[in-house]
């Protein structure tokens, strides 16, 4: 997932205004809305959200803005939503440059701490790669003395889109994408064992899937694992995240670490929502007051900005499906 190519969004529009009314070469996206375009609950740039529950409030956190290095917003109610105006994480470990801070993946730890694993480029290297912060409160500040990214895989591209899931036995793993797109790699997702402080890695990491479907284009990333009615669903998205191609698919398996069965269709895309959500991705499952809901971002109508939804979800034959 990365931050916005406001020239490529703005050729992404111009292709699917093609397609409705027509659009020539080096003119502007129609200012004219969309009448099928779902609104926001968050209606400004906040892509990649990870979410964490915590009591009888959510908290969501996003990829950086020039401003901060990660976007915070709160709710009581999954509608409507508060965007902090401080940063979740003002300061970056000295490993890391500022300006790409991507996709945070929230998790609460033993004895009341939290952690935030970020993606960030790294300054030896100069690939994405992923490292953690900890925090008493979920608001932040989060910080990290790290001098080094807990994951960076520099033979295979680097390492972006961290989440955290648990186990039936309550072990932690981070999963993650191999970043092979910027270099001409297959993309994997990983998983992997977390210490019980969330601060390092105490195993191998494992395989999980790539691309293999035609819908995924040329990769997948943004990987999130949630255990349901006995099994383990994984959601991903795929494609070109700069245009309506991105969408948002799902896997299952008996056991954390595969083997996972993709579905044939995405869970969420363009063509699939008939249009309301463009480019559906940067995904995550939360349980908020008994009622599971999908966080996701997508972009407005001009191809300008990636706002977030918040959506409830039914599920039927062991998936997730966002309520219309």
């Amino acid at each position: 997932m990365r931050v916005r190519r406001l020239a490529v969004a703005a050729v992404a529009a111009c292709a699917l205004a093609a397609g409705l009314a027509g659009c020539s070469a080096g003119s502007a996206p129609s200012a004219e809305p969309s009448p099928t375009i779902a609104p926001f609950q968050i209606d400004s740039d906040f892509p990649d959200p990870g979410a964490l529950v915590v009591g009888d409030r959510v908290y969501a956190y996003a990829t950086n803005t020039p401003a901060v290095n990660v976007q915070l917003a709160t709710s009581d109610d999954m509608k409507t939503w508060t965007l902090s105006d401080r940063d979740a994480m003002p300061d970056l470990p000295a490993w890391a440059l500022p300006g790409k801070t991507w996709a945070p993946g929230p998790a609460r730890l033993a004895g009341g701490r939290f952690a935030l694993y970020f993606t960030a480029s790294d300054a030896s290297s100069r690939y994405q790669c992923i490292g953690v912060a900890f925090a008493d409160r979920p608001e932040g500040p989060f910080t990290s003395t790290a001098d080094k990214p807990l994951v960076c895989p520099v033979d295979q591209g680097g390492a972006i889109d961290a989440s955290v899931t648990i186990d039936a036995d309550g072990q932690r793993y981070l999963v993650w994408k191999n970043d092979g797109n910027c270099c001409g790699f297959d993309t994997w997702l990983y998983a992997q064992p977390l210490a019980a402080d969330g601060a390092s890695l105490t195993g191998e990491p494992t395989r999980l899937i790539k691309q293999t479907e035609p819908w995924e284009g040329h990769l997948i990333e943004a990987p999130v694992i949630v255990r349901h009615d006995g099994q383990y669903v994984l959601l991903y998205s795929a494609n070109d995240y700069g245009d309506s191609s991105y969408a948002t698919g799902a896997a299952t398996a008996k056991s954390l670490l595969g083997p996972y069965a993709k579905a044939k269709n995405p869970l969420l895309s363009t063509s699939g929502s008939k249009g309301r959500y463009l480019g559906p991705g940067g995904e995550d499952l939360v349980t908020f007051r008994g009622e599971d809901w999908l966080l996701f971002h997508s972009w407005d109508e001009a191809f300008a900005y990636r706002g977030m939804h918040a959506v409830p979800v039914t599920w039927r034959n062991g998936l997730p499906e966002p309520s219309p």
